[in-house]
Parts: structure tokens; sequence; C-alpha cells
């Protein structure tokens, strides 16, 4: 029973890994593109659990006490609490974290560079704009990769025949 309670590292240590390497992750994970876990293919969702059991130790120490699990897990949570709140009440704050909405498109013209930027293929470009009616690019008149991975598109208006 000792062995639950018995931490090898004092407990502030626990916390300071944990703000570490959440702060490692969401720089990594910021800088590599705008997917969630909605859009995730399935090498996106493998790099995320190799990544979790890879800055276990990292975190931990270690260490295998029930207590220490507890503090790194509630270190983990209040820290994502923290950072949504500073994102809610920052603008700066906010797209330093999320980034900002790129044109995919405007008026049928494609943006290839923020395509490649964005590590968007084109079957998942072709894919939203069927979603949205569009069948080509050029009945787009915007398509804008949101901070949340979506594609929004509004398509060019009709004139009434």
């Amino acid at each position: 029973m000792s062995g639950l309670f018995d931490m090898a590292v004092p407990w502030w240590m626990f916390i300071l890994r944990a703000v570490v390497v959440y702060a490692f992750l969401l720089i990594l994970l910021r800088v590599t593109g705008k997917r969630q876990v909605g859009q995730l293919a399935p090498f996106d969702l493998v790099l995320l659990l190799v990544l979790s059991n890879a800055v276990q130790n990292s975190m931990n120490a270690g260490d295998n006490s029930l207590v220490g699990g507890l503090i790194s897990a509630a270190a983990l949570v209040a820290l994502n609490y923290g950072v949504g709140f500073l994102t809610s009440r920052s603008k700066s704050v906010e797209r330093l974290v999320d980034g900002r909405p790129e044109v995919l498109i405007r008026d049928g013209k494609l943006f290839e560079a923020v395509m490649r930027r964005a590590q968007l293929t084109e079957h998942e470009l072709h894919a939203a704009l069927r979603q949205a009616g569009c069948l080509q690019v050029s009945e787009v008149s915007l398509a804008i990769l949101e901070i949340n991975g979506a594609i929004s598109v509004i398509q060019h208006l009709r004139k009434p025949s």
C-alpha cells in the first residue's frame, strides 16, 4: 500500500514537469498544423498516441505512485483550463495559441501556397467543397481554413433565371 503514495520526487517537480511538457507539446502541435480531433487522419491519431507515451516518463520522472499521477493529471487539467481562460480573454494569446483563419480560395482562385503550408490535400479540400454544394473551385466565392481545422465555404451568388 505504501508504494501507491510514496513519491520518488517532490510534488512540485510533477507540476514543473507537466508545465514544461504541456508547453512543449502545445508549441509543437501548433506549429505542425490546424487539424483537430474531428479532422485527424489515421497517422495524426497514431502520432498523438505515441506522443502521449513518449512524454509520460518526462512528466513523472520514473515515479509510478498514485499521488504522482494525480498531481500530473491535475496540473495538466489546470494548465488546459488556464490556456482556455487566457485565449477567451486575450486576442493576442488566442492568436498565438490558435492561429488565424487562412483564405484557401477567393473568387475561384485557389491559393496553393496556403494549401501546402496547412498540409491540406486536394481530396480534403474537394470533400469540403462538395459538402458545401460546390463541384469546382470556380464556384467558390470564399473558402477559409478555420482555426479549428474546418473549411468554411461560401459559394458565388447565383442569379435567378
